[in-house]
């Protein structure tokens, strides 16, 4: 009985843990981006990184312990089931009970480590990173600063700098335009040729100015105008963010409380620390609900095997947090008393569980009925039935050498695209069900139909099949090169001579086409689908319906030509459908010293299609040489025929990359760069457009090898090897992403680098694999 037992818990425990490593993955994927940039914006050490992605784990392993137990008790046994073992140990006298009974050890060990996690270490980590996130963002401010680019996360003020250099401990700036908008009405005006930044402690910036100007006028007194110069000043400006109430100890986040200060709170009469308190003690308690269900379901897939035992996995996960998740939100309004609400899906399965054991010892069919909900997969067949025959025909070397394909490339591409449909269908419901439970909160809190919450997940999935395809092309290959290895049936091939390259023809056309059809799917239907599934996300989080159109931009770059003065026009108020200005203000200045040379204001300005410039209305005009007032005079109506920026000039889109095709994203960044707004970022997805898809490709090259080196492993180690090599690809290409969109590198260098090394790693080593 010792052994039998072994041999189950070994099963279970590494479907478990594959599965436990898959879901954190997948929570982890919307992470890196951000913790990558933070960390290459702020030249953090790698060790800190690291200190903040074990610190992001344990809120993570919260909601993926549970599912682990699940997807070990479903894969496991329902492997179990299909090799007909489970028939032969309960023919021998072993009955249900006896399984419940070996698996509740793994469950009881996996509450023991959620209780532990839930209790002790997600409370202390969630503390511990917002005091590193807090000193992390207190030297951030220097590396926000981007050249060209107009900054407005200043309090009270925007920064344009034209040129930034980084520093030890501090960033040196070359030409800088600063407007203190403490009264917007009359911008107070500082230019300078160069300075030296740092950032104080409250994430704002302390400046030293050299051989610059100020210049100040009068609100409503135009009449009142002063320029000062100066060799060097210091000034200082807050950020926008030092408001963020969280920072404070006694305005922690809830999930950063210990236990005895969600107790205190609770007892006097805190809701939402009473439901968090139960929170914690109500999702370890999944692990045991989930294996009561876990057993009897995984039991009786008989025929679907592993595929059945991760449909049923996916299903209940669903099922579980969707009532846990609408439980807790409807205690949060009140409408549930707190541990019904926090308990409510616990109960449910450990009632369902208990009933479905019960059936399945008394030899009831309710078993039976809901495992049949899962999908029947055919396994893989094994290639005796598939490789041609001798005696069914007789084709010469030359014949096959030149044709394509064969039936042996027939066969290799329906089991790899078997997998790879399987393998993605998979991922985009997990990512669809973690999604869901996102925004369940706010769906139950605004009222949204269902309608357009299922109108919302179907124009994401797009979204999600582009991210999850090289994913999938991945660990399709691991899979099936792996089995084709463990089978043997790679040797036979070797021993009818055909070589291992020829054997990864059929794949790597597959994975082209595969890397092709996503750049023609991301230029003709994807920026489609993302800007109407973010006009859906905004309605179910109850935000108001925005516009991509540039009213909002009070701050813009004049057109430059070389030899002639360059300008800065700010406005209170654009209408774009009538081409009139409000309150606008254009600012001259010398390209050479930065010094501001003239200054122009109108109450209005109007286009005249006829005369094809503005008309200013009711303004003043003002000429400057260094800190002396040169020229002054008011008018009434006025022309500046050197003012040659068109309506067109100031009406352009505010959309993000996602939203747009390759050539409408060119065209947007050629419009942009003219107009004094960040481009860097908007580059670097541009050449990703063109370099994502083709990491499908790079991920088939390199995973071939590497599933030829697991030998006899089976698909679990080929799922394990697949995930790390994801990881690694997403740290490194978050991080040459991060660095491009910090100016650390060029665009392209940014966006190709990843696929150019898992290339050229790839091809290492497929080059020293025996064919």
């Amino acid at each position: 009985m010792r052994i039998l037992t072994r041999y189950v818990l070994r099963e279970v425990i590494s479907h478990a843990l594959i599965g436990g490593v898959l879901f954190t993955f997948v929570l982890f994927m919307k992470e890196l981006g951000p913790l990558v940039e933070l960390a290459v914006r702020n030249t953090t050490s790698l060790s800190t990184v690291f200190e903040v992605f074990l610190l992001m784990l344990p809120n993570m392993l919260t909601v993926t312990i549970p599912m682990a137990v699940l997807v070990g008790i479903l894969l496991g046994l329902s492997r179990l089931a299909a090799d007909s073992e489970i028939t032969a140990m309960r023919a021998s006298g072993i009955g249900v009970w006896r399984f419940v009974g070996i698996v509740a050890v793994v469950a009881v060990c996996a509450w023991c480590l959620g209780m532990a996690n839930s209790l002790y270490l997600a409370p202390k980590a969630s503390a511990r990173l917002l005091h590193l996130e807090d000193n992390l963002k207190n030297t951030q401010a220097t590396y926000e600063i981007q050249p060209r680019v107009f900054y407005e996360d200043l309090k009270n003020a925007v920064l344009y700098v034209e040129d930034v250099r980084a520093g030890t401990g501090a960033s040196n700036w070359h030409q800088v335009f600063l407007a203190d908008l403490t009264d917007p009405t009359a911008p107070k005006v500082t230019t300078a040729e160069e300075a030296t930044v740092v950032s104080s402690d409250n994430q704002g910036l302390i400046m030293r100015l050299r051989n610059g100007a100020q210049h100040e006028i009068s609100s409503g007194k135009p009449d009142g105008y002063t320029v000062s110069t100066f060799d060097q000043t210091d000034m200082h400006f807050e950020s926008e963010s030092t408001s963020d109430p969280h920072l404070g100890h006694s305005d922690a986040p809830v999930l950063a409380m210990s236990n005895r200060e969600l107790l205190e709170r609770a007892r006097k009469g805190g809701h939402w620390y009473q439901i968090e308190l139960q929170k914690r003690f109500a999702y370890p308690a999944a692990c045991l609900v989930l294996m009561l269900v876990g057993v009897p379901l995984g039991i009786s897939s008989k025929r679907g095997g592993k595929s059945a035992g991760f449909v049923l996995t996916i299903l209940l996960v669903f099922i579980y947090y969707f009532l846990s998740s609408t439980g807790i939100a409807l205690a949060r309004q009140h409408k549930l008393p707190i541990f019904l609400g926090v308990w409510a899906a616990n109960l449910l399965f450990g009632v369902c569980g208990i009933f479905f054991l019960r059936q399945m010892s008394t030899g009831g069919a309710a078993v039976a009925a809901v495992a049949s909900i899962s999908l029947r997969t055919r396994p893989l067949k094994s290639a005796a039935a598939d490789l041609p025959q001798p005696q069914e025909r007789t084709v010469s070397r030359r014949h096959i050498r030149g044709r394509f394909p064969l039936i042996l490339d027939e066969y290799i591409l329906r089991q790899f695209l078997g997998t790879f449909l399987m393998v993605l269908v998979a991922f985009v419901m997990l990512m669809l069900v973690f999604t869901f439970f996102e925004l369940l909160g706010d769906i139950i809190r605004n009222q949204t139909p269902l309608i357009i919450v299922g109108e919302y997940l179907i124009n994401l999935t797009p979204n999600m099949v582009y991210n999850l395809t090289p994913l999938s092309v991945l660990i399709s290959v691991l899979v099936v090169f792996g089995l084709l290895n463990r089978t043997n049936e790679i040797t036979a091939m070797k021993a009818t001579g055909i070589s291992l390259y020829r054997m990864i023809v059929p794949v790597l056309v597959i994975a082209s086409v595969l890397a092709l059809s996503l750049f023609i799917f991301d230029e003709l239907y994807l920026p489609s689908a993302n800007r109407k599934q973010e006009e859906l996300r905004n309605i179910i989080k109850g935000r108001p319906a925005q516009t991509y159109q540039s009213l909002d931009r009070k701050w813009m770059f004049g057109n430059q030509q070389r030899g002639k003065p360059g300008r800065i026009f700010y406005y209170e108020f654009f209408d774009a459908y009538n081409d009139r200005f409000a309150n606008i203000t254009v600012f001259e200045f010398d390209p050479a010293t930065f010094s501001l040379t003239r200054r122009i204001f109108a109450a209005s300005a109007h286009w005249d299609p006829q005369w094809n410039r503005w008309i200013f209305e009711h303004g003043w005009e003002r000429s400057f040489d260094g800190d002396e007032i040169t020229g002054y005079k008011t008018f009434e109506v006025n022309t500046f025929p050197e003012v040659t920026e068109p309506p067109s000039y100031f009406k352009q889109e505010l959309r993000p990359s996602q939203e747009m095709s390759f050539n409408e994203l060119r065209r947007y960044i050629q419009a942009l760069r003219q107009s004094g707004f960040d481009t860097m970022r908007l580059r670097v997805q541009l050449n990703r457009k063109v370099a994502y898809p083709l990491i499908t490709l790079v991920m088939a090259i390199l995973a071939i090898p590497f599933a030829l080196s697991m030998g006899r492993k089976g698909s679990l180690a080929g799922i394990a090897v697949a995930i790390g090599m994801a990881i690694a690809y997403m740290f490194v290409d978050g991080t040459f992403e991060a660095m491009g969109n910090v100016n650390l590198l060029p665009a392209f260098l940014a966006a190709w680098s990843p696929d150019v090394l898992f290339g050229l790693a790839g091809s290492y080593l497929l080059l020293r694999t025996h064919t």
